[in-house]
């Protein structure tokens, strides 16, 4: 006897939810590892399809080029678009935002899904966002002034004999001691009291983290250049991703920054952009 409208629509209907369930449970994709497909939907991102990704307004080489994030140069430009990559995004589906430094880290809903702008991991802020896996960890370098005898100090030993400033008790310390010794080495109560000295010529050369290095010369000596950095990475800190707090992303953007860092790919785009683009090379 032929089924009514009715029960038919319900049984179709029945059958499409089954398969549903089946494909979903065939097809479910774990957090383990990020989908293939993501640029897809399969990721939870703030806009399907597309992965927002904010940074700082405005940014500065060697992080980024041109102020530009889209174009993918500038170390952490370039870390951008390889974990996206690896998370299945295009570069046509990154969508870039700005945000300010202390907002990103500060508690609360975000619209975007990842911020990128040489956020340090502590334990405070890890209280209001979350981070990823590192993608780089800070060594230390050497500013230099132009028209110093440090200038043309291309090793160690050549730096041994010249007057170098550090900030007690910091990671610029341990290695400026550990590498240079103690016999020219001043030791100021501040990292910004080694800039004044540094400016005024009381030191030929300063000992800092890369980054600050950068901004040493970019913004507060005119006539100074980042020489060389120290091999080390030893307590150095480490910069990666923020998040929001609880992001269901957290797992898959670590997994990505890790299989950049297992294959190679972070200590290639680290040599290209902040070594040979800025001309700063490692001390031997």
């Amino acid at each position: 006897m032929p089924i009514s409208r009715t029960l038919r629509r319900a049984v179709l209907a029945a059958i499409a939810a089954a398969a549903a369930v089946s494909l979903a449970a065939c097809s479910g994709t774990s957090s383990a590892a990020p989908s293939a497909d993501a640029g897809d939907g399969a990721l939870p991102t703030v806009t399907a399809g597309k992965l927002t990704i904010a940074t700082g307004e405005p940014n500065y080489e060697p992080w980024f080029v041109d102020d530009d994030p889209a174009n993918g140069e500038g170390f952490e430009g370039a870390v951008a678009n390889a974990v996206a990559k690896e998370l299945g995004f295009d570069a046509k589906d990154i969508e870039w935002v700005r945000t300010g430094f202390d907002a990103a880290i500060a508690p609360g809903p975000k619209d975007w899904d990842v911020n990128i702008q040489q956020f340090s991991v502590t334990d405070q802020r890890k209280k209001a966002v979350d981070f990823s896996s590192p993608y780089y960890t800070t060594t230390q370098a050497v500013v230099v002034l132009n028209d110093s005898p440090a200038a043309s100090a291309t090793s160690i030993d050549e730096l041994k004999k010249v007057k170098v400033g550090v900030a007690a008790g910091t990671t610029s310390y341990t290695v400026a001691k550990e590498q240079l010794g103690e016999a020219n080495l001043g030791v100021f109560n501040t990292v910004d009291d080694v800039v004044l000295a540094l400016k005024s010529g009381q030191i030929d050369a300063m000992v800092t983290d890369l980054p600050g290095a950068f901004y040493v010369t970019g913004a507060q000596i005119e006539n100074a250049t980042v020489s060389g950095q120290f091999a080390t990475s030893d307590g150095g800190d480490d910069f990666a991703f923020v998040l929001p707090k609880g992001s269901e992303l957290t797992d898959d953007v670590s997994k990505a920054v890790d299989t950049l860092r297992e294959n190679g790919t972070l200590d290639e785009l680290q040599q290209k952009w902040l070594s040979d683009a800025v001309d700063v090379p490692v001390l031997k």
